[in-house]
């Protein structure tokens, strides 16, 4: 399991673990209440086009995230 990735690392259809999340502020509150917790899985549902958002899947909850967003939390990969 590689422990040096970030949300933005993995492709559709992905698991993993959340292990960090690098925001501050509003960022993390925002963050926080939307559900993502160290130790929680996450799953990359879709990548947008030409970079744009990302859709991931936190327990039952589709959240729709700006890339620059899933560069702060780190991620844990999943092995299959």
């Amino acid at each position: 399991m590689d422990s040096n990735l970030n949300l933005n690392s993995l492709k559709e259809g992905e698991s993993a673990i959340i292990r960090a999340i690098s925001a501050e502020g509003a960022l993390y509150h925002r963050l926080v209440g939307l559900g993502f917790r160290v130790g929680k899985p996450i799953a990359v549902v879709r990548h947008g086009r030409f970079k744009g958002p990302l859709q991931v899947r936190i327990g039952n909850t589709d959240i729709i995230m700006r890339r620059s967003d899933a560069e702060r939390i780190r991620v844990i990969a999943k092995t299959a």
